[in-house]
């Protein structure tokens, strides 16, 4: 896969992704830490092209589902497969140039320039025979446009936002060329207006570059709004997963997140909306 090398259209919400074919399948997983299950019997898919969306309450596994994928954790049962083949039988330079995770919370080195951090994601493509190249130049370079970094390349990330940060750590995974991409709440401590941003970007890194993706958020009404693919889950097992309209009902939401709301349509997205009933 090739990125493009200009900053990336937006487009309506109400676009429906045209593709069903799942690289990525997750089957009856159980993980957990100290020999106590976290995630328990999970299966999931995500489809190529489409953004696919965790969420639960905290401490519910989402996290922990991810970082198993990701090969981080070792399940106690089950299997993550990319393209069939499990991940923990995948050689890590091979499997880094397939899939990319980005955790919670990342810290780019002191002093470290936006250019130097995105160029960190060429690393899986570095070998003794190969050293960097013009494709890794252009990587780089096309990654930073892509996440609209590039006009603070030399910059230090420390010195930027949060929200141009965030991008910065993006860029460095776009650059890393892979065809799945985990994000571990990438829109924590933004803003509205940013976390907007953030998720219009990952979601037309799905649609238009036909990548895989699958974030975990907190915001129920941005899942809704950007999600092709909603994921409920609770108590270390899945609840629902489907098209946000399918998913976000008031059933669920009480049952998941123990939440008495109304959801609605948007009238402009025809996405579904939580409004939480507050006691008078």
């Amino acid at each position: 896969m090739t990125l493009i090398a200009t900053k990336l259209d937006s487009f309506d919400v109400k676009r429906v992704v045209p593709t069903s074919k799942s690289r990525l399948t997750v089957k009856n997983i159980s993980v957990g830490y100290g020999g106590a299950a976290i995630v328990k019997n999970v299966s999931l898919d995500a489809a190529e092209g489409a953004l696919t969306i965790l969420v639960g309450p905290n401490g519910c596994g989402k996290s922990t589902v991810l970082k198993a994928i990701a090969r981080v954790l070792q399940p106690m049962s089950g299997s993550a497969r990319l393209d069939g083949t499990s991940v923990h039988t995948i050689p890590t330079r091979t499997l880094a140039k397939s899939l990319a995770l980005l955790p919670q919370g990342p810290i780019a080195p002191e002093g470290l320039t936006v250019k130097e951090l995105v160029s960190q994601g060429r690393f899986p493509h570095q070998t003794l025979a190969r050293q960097w190249s013009a494709e890794d130049s252009h990587a780089v370079f096309a990654a930073m446009q892509a996440a609209d970094v590039a006009g603070f390349a030399d910059r230090r990330v420390d010195s930027l936002s949060g929200g141009q940060r965030q991008r910065c750590w993006i860029a460095m995974i776009l650059a890393q060329d892979t065809d799945v991409v985990l994000l571990d709440e990438p829109t924590t401590f933004l803003d509205l207006k940013v976390q907007v941003d953030v998720m219009t970007l990952l979601r037309q890194i799905a649609h238009h570059q036909n990548r895989t993706l699958i974030v975990v958020l907190h915001d129920l009404n941005i899942a809704a709004m950007f999600g092709d693919k909603i994921i409920m889950m609770r108590g270390g097992v899945i609840v629902d997963q489907g098209p946000p309209d399918d998913v976000m009902t008031r059933r669920n939401l009480a049952r998941v997140f123990d939440l008495d709301a109304h959801v609605i349509t948007d009238p402009a997205s025809g996405r579904p909306v939580c409004l939480p009933v507050v006691a008078q």
